[in-house]
């Protein structure tokens, strides 16, 4: 699948990044019952100027249909990088049982990477890590299926 990407994401990300990100996020859910999706944008709208990134993540959540999930356990990783701000929002079913340190970590743990410019790297080992909390607290059940797209979404 080729994704229609603006010119600051295809300067830090290839298609075939992109497709390795999708990849590291179906490897992710395979030991889940979790979702996770990855969301990169250039910039925010002039609509948007006014709203903070935890805003933005939220709507973009919403957006993507992650408040539907059947155990309402999915997990958005929100970038604008001309902003160079991120932020990663788990569902209601998650805030209940996982810290919201563990998230900052993984957020830090994002930032790090892409401070050395491994911008690919930095979010499929995100996508690793978010798994792995996933898997702990809602691992995978027989007849689980995937609810929600895994390409990364770019804009």
């Amino acid at each position: 699948m080729r994704w229609r990407v603006p010119n600051l994401v295809k300067r830090l990300l290839t298609q075939h990044d992109l497709k390795e990100i999708a990849d590291a996020i179906v490897k992710a859910e395979q030991s889940t019952s979790g979702e996770i999706r990855v969301d990169v944008r250039q910039r925010r709208s002039r609509k948007e100027r006014s709203a903070n990134i935890e805003e933005l993540a939220r709507r973009e959540f919403h957006h993507l249909g992650m408040t539907h999930t059947k155990e309402r356990n999915g997990v958005l990783l929100f970038l604008l990088l001309e902003d160079r701000e991120l932020y990663i929002l788990a569902d209601e079913s998650i805030h209940k049982k996982i810290e919201a340190r563990a998230w900052q970590d993984i957020a830090d743990g994002m930032a790090s990477r892409f401070s050395k410019r491994e911008f690919r790297e930095g979010l499929i080992d995100a996508v690793s890590a978010v798994g792995g909390i996933l898997a702990q607290h809602f691992p995978r059940q027989p007849g689980d299926t995937n609810e929600l797209r895994n390409e990364v979404r770019v804009r």
